[in-house]
């Protein structure tokens, strides 16, 4: 915990200062800063155990969208370091960038840093980072505003949507307005279901969300733990556990991720999900 607040107030001062740069249009030292950043968090790396990342990419499936404003490596790595994933993870949308990223202008394609385009064979060109400065401009960079784009259809056609500790803050109108547009009328939201997932108070999270959610009626619903939420509960099978038990009225028992498990048992136990996925999709 003590590590986390330090990382946490150190990329706060980072950002602090970038922010102030950015105004001020020192280019140099904005360049050099943005090189310790980039250094800084591809030094990052997780532990050899499984982690909440390695449970979340495992719990999603190909139709699935992740979309993070989080620079740090952590998705990439669990995506690469859990072979169950290949050719079947959820896509990615890198809302603020990120220093495992790459993006081809080109082709408008986004991979791995430093690897080759699929499509024109050139080296894919690192993501660029959307700072937290007062004004920020997601339409700039190429590979932020597709995955602006791209969110924006996510949203609209999502049956579900998880937010994971993410504040709506209020001096981000752009992003906020953008997904209030996204997620459509009453409506349509009429049997979406809208999880959030913060430690913070119940009443802080209502006032904070109230713009969404009030057009999601009741079909909301508010944790302080990852693992109480539809996705680890029902792993792989979020949209059919929620239409079984609102929709269907059938009494439903929860399968939830394992979480002590080691690599190896933990695939194993994901394997049977997994062939049935390949028996419903031949």
């Amino acid at each position: 915990m003590h590590a986390l607040l330090r990382v946490l107030r150190l990329c706060k001062d980072i950002n602090q200062k970038r922010s102030s740069l950015v105004a001020a249009g020192h280019s140099d030292v904005q360049n050099r800063v943005e090189s310790l950043i980039f250094g800084y968090f591809e030094a990052l790396s997780l532990p050899n155990e499984p982690t909440l990342y390695d449970h979340l990419l495992l719990s999603l499936r190909e139709k699935d969208v992740i979309a993070t404003f989080n620079w740090d490596p952590f998705l990439i790595q669990a995506l690469r370091r859990n072979p169950l994933l290949s050719g079947r993870a959820p896509q990615f949308r890198f809302l603020h960038g990120n220093v495992l990223v790459g993006f081809c202008e080109r082709d408008a394609i986004q991979g791995y840093a430093g690897t080759l385009c699929q499509r024109c064979g050139k080296r894919l060109a690192r993501s660029r980072l959307l700072y937290p400065v007062a004004e920020k401009d997601y339409e700039n960079e190429p590979m932020i505003a597709a995955s602006w784009k791209q969110l924006r259809l996510d949203l609209s056609h999502a049956f579900m949507v998880t937010v994971f500790g993410y504040g709506a803050p209020t001096s981000d109108k752009t992003a906020t307005s953008l997904m209030q547009e996204a997620l459509g009328n009453p409506i349509q939201n009429q049997l979406k279901l809208f999880e959030i997932i913060d430690i913070k108070t119940r009443e802080e999270l209502l006032e904070t969300w109230e713009p969404f959610i009030k057009n999601y009626t009741y079909h909301y619903k508010i944790h302080q733990d990852f693992y109480c939420s539809y996705i680890t509960r029902h792993p792989r099978r979020t949209g059919e556990a929620y239409i079984d038990q609102y929709l269907n009225g059938t009494w439903i028992c929860d399968n939830p991720v394992p979480r002590e498990l080691s690599f190896t048992d933990l695939w194993e136990w994901t394997k049977p999900l997994l062939e049935a996925e390949n028996l419903a999709d031949p």
